[in-house]
């Protein structure tokens, strides 16, 4: 087995099986996916590329129990290919509520993990999913009102099976180092839960997402909702899984250089 760990070495922050991943159990969530208003392609990086029109979502959970503890996470999410035309899931914006889960996040996936107030919450027959940064401040909300049951297929192009995972890793430089900046693939896989009549517990119905607050520090309302396309309520486990590095740039810093990070 191999082991990842982050610092400090004695007492790390976070430790996991590299075969294994992150392991999650008891997990529930919001997520949307919509045809996305506007020009997005700036976000992207190198070797990757957006739809016509852009396709993304946005995902709001709260995980009960995981290997790195309990968390909850926001997650955006672009539908790209890479320069071959195969399909992936880019993520621009991501926060969680743990240190340990943006250190991991950050260090191993490259993802650009920010700490926020998460929550997923049942108001009146509705489940919403809000992200809030500063505590109050609310940038995002996720609303499905789980009024029946979501089939295999529309779950299938919600949260597509087997799509690889993409996030830009940037490691800055302190003078006679080396700046890092690379495309990382990563994969997410999901195990929907069954209720005690052996049905998965996913539900879907009418639904919306909206940015009550646009800011330059946390611009999550850029995948802005053009056309809703579908939603869903679902209570899962999950494994995350580092995957492989697609490219990597490296630029020493000479030992005089003023640096900038």
């Amino acid at each position: 087995m191999v082991t990842v760990k982050g610092t400090p070495i004695d007492a790390p922050l976070y430790e996991m099986d590299e075969a294994r991943g992150v392991e999650y159990w008891g997990c529930r969530g919001v997520v949307a996916g919509f045809t996305v208003a506007g020009d997005v392609s700036s976000i992207l990086p190198r070797g990757l590329h957006v739809d016509t029109p852009a396709l993304g979502a946005v995902l709001v959970a709260d995980y009960g129990a995981s290997t790195l503890g309990p968390y909850g996470e926001f997650v955006s999410i672009l539908r790209v290919v890479d320069d071959d035309g195969a399909p992936g899931l880019y993520v621009p914006y991501i926060y969680v509520t743990d240190d340990a889960a943006l250190a991991a996040g950050r260090e191993v996936l490259g993802a650009p993990k920010k700490l926020a107030s998460i929550a997923v919450e049942m108001r009146s027959g509705t489940v919403v999913g809000t992200l809030a940064r500063p505590a109050g401040t609310p940038l995002c909300e996720v609303a499905v009102v789980p009024s029946q049951r979501l089939s295999a297929e529309v779950a299938d192009l919600l949260i597509p099976p087997g799509t690889p995972m993409y996030s830009l890793r940037h490691l800055p430089a302190t003078r006679g180092g080396s700046a890092v900046h690379e495309l990382v693939q990563w994969n997410c896989d999901l195990a929907i839960r069954r209720d005690g009549f052996g049905d998965e517990l996913r539900f879907t119905g009418p639904a919306s997402v909206t940015y009550p607050t646009a800011t330059a520090v946390d611009p999550v309302h850029r995948l802005a909702v053009d056309t809703m396309l579908g939603a869903a309520y679902i209570e899962f486990d999950m494994r995350l899984t580092a995957g492989r590095t697609v490219w990597s740039d490296t630029a020493t810093v000479p030992d005089k250089a003023v640096v900038t990070v």
